[in-house]
């Protein structure tokens, strides 16, 4: 009788691996979203209705204990719902299951930066992070709103060397603040405010130390040189691994930003403790207006002409006023001034119609990650609260007539279930992170839209957030926000100089600052999605700190031309970079010498160096007066030798001046030399692209080094008409060695944007 039970306790074990082993053969894991808000009442829990959910549509009812293996996670924060391993027929049965919304397959992930580091091609393989173990002897001090020190992007690593012997700085205590929050990655923290309590007398400042309350310059810091967390995300968007573009370079604050604004007086204060302290970059997310045309009453050109004499490199944004000509916010031409793009990575939602149609659209929604099917009704210009009250438990549609803003403060203070928005408006931050359920879509998308609910006699939709798409095309794109050249305080220097990840970047944010809103109330995260060019700059602070840990005896200067003369022009699709807010190719008053290649600017081949002595003859040939001289330089000047030709690694030309007429022919000549830092014996060839309507022409066409650090001269020139008739022409000058390894290109804008300072 006991062999006979074995026998067919035997043969039912075999039967069952058998139907397991046959359906996980044909089983996929899914995603499932679901709402909350249908789970029946009997239910203690969400755990308990999924799983009796899943026990209601499988293959295998009986099996109880088998379709709990089934449930792989229950998600409640991130999004509302659950994975599971189902089979064809368990999926099918599932969408009919009460309160199902939608399915996702899952899929591989792989760790990932806030991704702007792989974007910029760093990786622990090969290229600059191996080959200057990752920035760790250099020194980042960050001027900002101040850091939050318990985050974990600054948090000492494991087999962390000792702090530089040359640091002179320190950690100062306050509110909040202890000096023992400092350590071997987080070297030093102060704060100035003198300036601001004495313009503000009636304001109290409550956090009266470095601790930064704002999460501006917590996140700036770590993006510069954060080092790796692990599990970072934006309430589930971009999730993956954070980390700086230098992750194991040493950060120095200094807070000076208060209430959102910063005095003149403190600036100075910390830019002048930052030389002392022995920062090797300085890395400033800060700019005045455009009424401070003129170097000698910029407080960050000042105080940055004295940090780069000593050697220090300044990264500083271009400003964030828009793509019109000219509004530029930083343009000393010691600095490298910082343009903003995207990388190739969007955070999208799905619009799915009735019918089955899905648009897809940007968002940063951070709410529950989708809707059920809701009617779906077209208000036009949702102009009436009152009647967007009427719609509850709708999805309206809102067309844009030039009043995008108040359509989106009336479906929020109707406390509409969501809303689509018919708009051609450049999506920002500030719309991309609505505080409910909310679609932007283009106008051809729209008419889509409202065709399918005119011809619908009951149109419903369903909205879901939360998706992260990688490997984007085209990208980079010079944002819309990012602030243009020409320079008004410095004209014959092409700024901006540069392009860097700008747009949407994760990284880490003061906790105790709000980074969204939702109906319910403000919402909090260690992390932030944050855009604009104080994004940008500390990202080429960070590549900064790779390239000076290999080469420390290059000059600010010669490493600003390592980085101009690499960058991309280029996209991920091999084209010029687009401006985004024209769909055209962007220009090097947008985009500078275009994209930073860290990897390349470890091995320019050739450097324009530049010496202090060589911006004062600059000055004096803007004819400053003396006293204008010395209050930028900190000295006095003769100026017994002028040039307005510095030896820069870019090129702009100026048309239709003053006095100008059509018949007219001009030239203009750049003499500039080059140090080669690449092979001993070298020869270059110059490769120039064509302009229209101008003759370009550089002189010699070969430069032949026999030594490294050899230095030779050339001259470019251009020749065409006084009255330009396109508004940019742009062009590139190439310098090509024989064995294929460098080439040394410098962008060549020809203008009639002339600043009224050349007029």
């Amino acid at each position: 009788m006991a062999a006979l039970a074995l026998q067919i306790l035997c043969t039912v074990l075999s039967a069952i691996t058998h139907f397991i082993s046959s359906v996980s053969a044909q089983s996929n894991a899914y995603i499932i979203h679901m709402d909350s808000k249908a789970m029946p009442k009997a239910f203690s829990g969400q755990q308990s209705w999924y799983l009796a959910t899943l026990l209601s549509i499988s293959d295998s009812p009986k099996a109880y204990t088998f379709s709990t293996t089934k449930l792989i996670h229950t998600y409640t924060n991130s999004i509302q719902g659950f994975s599971a391993i189902l089979t064809p027929s368990e999926l099918e049965a599932l969408k009919n299951s009460p309160g199902f919304i939608s399915v996702t397959p899952d899929g591989p992930l792989k760790l990932h930066t806030t991704h702007t580091s792989q974007f910029l091609g760093l990786t622990s393989s090969s290229g600059a992070w191996p080959a200057s173990n990752y920035g760790e002897g250099v020194i980042i001090g960050v001027l900002d709103t101040g850091v939050w020190p318990e985050s974990e992007s600054f948090k000492e690593y494991e087999g962390i060397t000792d702090v530089p012997s040359r640091w002179k700085g320190k950690c100062v205590s306050g509110t909040q603040f202890n000096s023992s929050l400092c350590n071997k990655k987080l070297i030093g923290a102060q704060f100035f405010n003198k300036g601001f309590i004495a313009n503000n007398p009636d304001l109290k400042i409550t956090m009266n130390s470095p601790r930064d309350t704002n999460g501006h310059g917590t996140h700036t810091s770590s993006t510069a040189a954060g080092r790796d967390v692990n599990g970072a995300s934006y309430f589930g968007y971009a999730t993956g691994t954070a980390r700086g573009a230098a992750p194991r370079a040493r950060i120095a604050i200094y807070k000076v930003v208060w209430f959102d604004g910063v005095y003149k007086s403190d600036l100075f204060a910390a830019v002048d403790q930052a030389i002392q302290d022995g920062v090797d970059i300085l890395s400033i997310s800060l700019g005045y207006n455009l009424d401070d045309r003129f170097l000698d009453d910029d407080t960050i050109a000042i105080a940055t002409f004295a940090a780069m004499k000593k050697g220090i490199f300044v990264a500083a944004s271009a400003g964030n006023e828009g793509s019109g000509w000219g509004t530029l916010l930083n343009g000393a031409p010691w600095a490298v001034i910082v343009g903003a793009g995207t990388i190739d990575r969007e955070f999208r939602g799905i619009l799915t119609l009735g019918n089955g149609m899905q648009i897809t659209f940007t968002t940063l929604y951070p709410g529950n990650s989708s809707r059920s099917q809701l009617p779906l009704v077209f208000m036009d210009g949702c102009g009436s609260v009152k009647e967007l009250k009427k719609l509850k438990n709708k999805i309206v549609v809102c067309k844009d007539n030039l009043s995008i803003s108040d359509q989106v403060e009336n479906a929020k203070s109707a406390t509409v279930s969501g809303a689509v928005f018919i708009t051609n408006i450049s999506l920002s931050d500030f719309y991309t992170k609505s505080s409910f359920p909310a679609a932007f879509i283009g106008l051809q998308d729209g008419q889509n839209v409202i065709k399918y609910i005119k011809k619908s006699s009951k149109p419903t939709a369903n909205l879901e957030f939360k998706k992260t798409v990688l490997g984007t095309k085209p990208a980079p794109k010079v944002d819309d926000y990012s602030s243009r050249g020409p320079s008004q305080s410095c004209p014959s220097v092409l700024k901006p100089d540069i392009l860097a990840p700008g747009s949407f970047v994760l990284a880490s944010w003061s906790p105790n600052s709000s980074v969204s809103e939702v109906q319910s109330g403000s919402l909090f995260s260690k992390f932030n999605i944050d855009s604009g060019t104080s994004m940008a700059a500390p990202h080429v602070a960070g590549v900064v700190a790779l390239i000076k840990e290999v080469h420390r005896d290059w000059s600010p200067a010669a490493i600003r031309s390592a980085l101009m003369t690499t960058a991309n022009p280029l996209d991920n699709t091999q084209k010029p970079i687009i401006d985004v807010s024209t769909n055209l190719p962007a220009t090097p008053l947008d985009i500078g010498a275009g994209h930073i290649n860290p990897n390349k600017a470890l091995e320019p081949g050739l450097v324009y160096d530049t010496t202090a002595e060589d911006y004062i003859k600059l000055l004096c040939a803007m004819n400053y007066t003396a006293k204008q001289i010395q209050v930028i330089t900190g000295s006095t000047h003769s100026c017994v030798n002028r040039s307005i030709d510095l030896n820069y690694p870019s090129f702009i030309a100026y048309f239709n001046r003053k006095g100008s007429n059509s018949s007219a022919k001009v030239v203009q000549e750049f003499k500039r030399k080059v140090t080669n830092v690449g092979e001993q014996r070298s020869v270059y060839t110059a490769k120039l692209t064509a302009m229209a309507g101008l003759k370009v022409k550089v002189e010699p066409e070969r430069l032949m080094f026999k030594n490294k650090y050899e230095k030779l001269s050339y001259k470019l020139t251009l020749e065409g008409p006084k009255l330009l008739k396109e508004v940019v022409v742009q062009g590139s000058l190439s310098w090509v060695d024989d064995g294929g390894k460098y080439v040394v290109r410098s962008p060549i804008v020809a203008t009639n944007l002339v600043p009224d300072s050349l007029l």
